[in-house]
């Protein structure tokens, strides 16, 4: 549902312990062993402050047939080059319509190593899938995940 709906509104916490949110547009994979994020992404001074505080990021998908999924996530910033190259990889190699170009972002022109590109590593710990059809009463199911307590 994530990859149909593709971009998603992420929230973090600012220094003031307000929520802030933007529109993010994760790519998802499986590693293996765990279900695994990236975000490629402008390291802002106002993106990398919240972070700082609180690395956790909650993104939320919302389409409109009513289909929502979410995923309440650690966050790590990608930061070294062969990080960002990979990140890099990841949407320019990726299927549409989650794949795409990163170059075609103004800023980010200089490639995967330019400053103006970090990436995002994210590490779910709750997720929430619901078709809407569900909420519509037309069935379906609602699928919740959480990591085990640690």
């Amino acid at each position: 549902m994530a990859h149909r709906i593709v971009w998603a509104t992420a929230a973090t916490i600012d220094r003031q312990d307000r929520p802030r949110t933007r529109i993010l547009h994760p790519f998802w994979r499986w590693d293996g062993e765990a279900l695994v994020g990236v975000i490629a992404t402008g390291p802002t001074p106002l993106k990398r402050a919240h972070l700082a505080r609180s690395p956790w990021l909650s993104v939320n998908y919302w389409a409109p047939d009513q289909d929502t999924c979410t995923a309440d996530c650690g966050v790590e910033w990608i930061l070294d080059d062969a990080g960002r190259e990979q990140v890099w990889r990841t949407f320019a190699d990726g299927p549409a319509p989650v794949g795409y170009d990163p170059a075609i972002v103004p800023a980010w022109v200089g490639g995967p190593t330019s400053p103006a590109f970090a990436g995002l590593r994210l590490t779910p710990w709750r997720l929430r899938v619901m078709p809407g059809s569900a909420m519509l009463g037309g069935g379906g199911e609602v699928l919740t995940w959480a990591a085990p307590a640690s």
